[in-house]
């Protein structure tokens, strides 16, 4: 017999691995894809949850305080960030440079890339919901992943989508 608790985190499991092969097969700018997943469960999310209480404290911000209460209680993460890596194209300016000889010269971010990072998370939670389970895009749990350096130095954005499986979503139904 399997137990409801150990199906339902079985079934999140499943689902993050699922998310992350929807946020890789998502459309990418000119094809190049810049995305990173992982997946953190345990001691590497609780991790996540104090040094969300430590930014949220130092800097007065009461939502990374709220947020990491919902992280401390979903058993799974899934991350999901991207490179800064301009596309190279010789005619676009929609970063707010001219080009991208000069965003990268001056060091600003490709519109291609938080766009592909939209639409990889979008494609990510809604095979969350495909499959009834509980989610949040957080960008405080993602600003604390990339200060511990979980998805790597070149990961400059990343976004955080907890899951849980309850009677009642916990990531909306907050204080």
């Amino acid at each position: 017999m399997i137990s409801s608790d150990d199906a339902e985190i079985n079934a999140i499991r499943q689902v993050a691995n699922l998310m992350c092969a929807g946020a890789r097969t998502a459309p990418k700018g000119r094809g190049i894809d810049n995305l990173v997943t992982a997946i953190v469960e345990g001691e590497e999310k609780n991790a996540i949850a104090r040094k969300m209480m430590e930014l949220g404290k130092e800097k007065d911000v009461q939502s990374f305080i709220r947020d990491a209460t919902g992280i401390r209680f979903a058993p799974v993460v899934v991350l999901i960030g991207t490179k800064v890596k301009p596309m190279g194209l010789k005619i676009c300016g929609l970063c707010g440079f001219k080009d991208c000889a000069e965003l990268e010269e001056k060091g600003g971010i490709c519109i291609f890339n938080t766009t592909d990072l939209g639409i990889a998370v979008g494609s990510a939670v809604s095979v969350a919901a495909l499959h009834h389970i509980d989610n949040r895009i957080m960008y405080t749990a993602g600003i604390a992943a990339k200060e511990m350096g979980l998805l790597g130095e070149e990961v400059k954005i990343i976004l955080a989508i907890p899951l849980t499986a309850t009677g009642k979503n916990p990531f909306f139904d907050r204080k």
